[in-house]
């Protein structure tokens, strides 16, 4: 079931990109275009993230093209955030405590980190390299930002998020707003590591 939270979060977001004029902004996806796209490449939307796309569709550089992308082009934009991690498995030693003993042959560890980041939450591309989680009835997930072995939280939700990536004001209050759990399982684990790396 959708979130009425996440809705009204996603749409302020939405509104928010739209006043800051730094971004051209389409007509919104309809609901059959985000069913198409979830029933395409095999996720749902978090709530405030499906609203935030319904109420206008951001385009140019940077923005996934949901509507007219190249379907190998989204899906090497979903794919990213997995392949980070194997990357961050080879050239920095990452493995998550709760996959077990790591293998000693490179080869079998990158298979057993593929196996198990199988199950992990699909990060949706929001802007470049930032991503949300996925999942219906979620919302005001932290937006990630994910560069090889290197992953920050770029916002605590998606209106934090906008304000700092497009220069909106700084307003930090909580009002109206409920904020979930810090972020996806998994990512939140890899967001600690990477911060202890850094």
């Amino acid at each position: 079931m959708v979130n009425t939270h996440g809705v009204r979060l996603g749409a302020k977001a939405a509104r928010l990109l739209a006043r800051l004029g730094r971004t051209e902004i389409r007509s919104g996806l309809t609901e059959q275009e985000l069913t198409g796209i979830e029933a395409r490449f095999g996720f749902a939307f978090a709530d405030d993230h499906r609203a935030f796309l319904a109420v206008g569709l951001p385009t140019g550089g940077g923005w996934p093209d949901w509507r007219h992308g190249r379907a190998a082009q989204l899906r090497s934009w979903l794919d990213r955030p997995v392949e980070d991690v194997i990357f961050a498995v080879v050239e920095a030693d990452f493995w998550h405590p709760g996959w077990g003993t790591r293998p000693a042959r490179q080869a079998d560890a990158v298979a057993g980190a593929r196996a198990h980041l199988a199950s992990v939450p699909q990060l949706v591309p929001v802007y470049s390299h930032r991503y949300l989680p996925a999942g219906r009835a979620t919302f005001a997930h932290p937006v990630l930002s994910i560069r090889g072995a290197d992953i920050i939280s770029y916002g605590y939700d998606l209106i934090d998020y906008v304000q700092w990536e497009f220069g909106g004001p700084q307003d930090r209050s909580d009002e109206g707003r409920q904020v979930a759990d810090a972020t996806a399982a998994f990512w939140a684990d890899f967001l600690s590591w990477s911060n202890r790396e850094g």
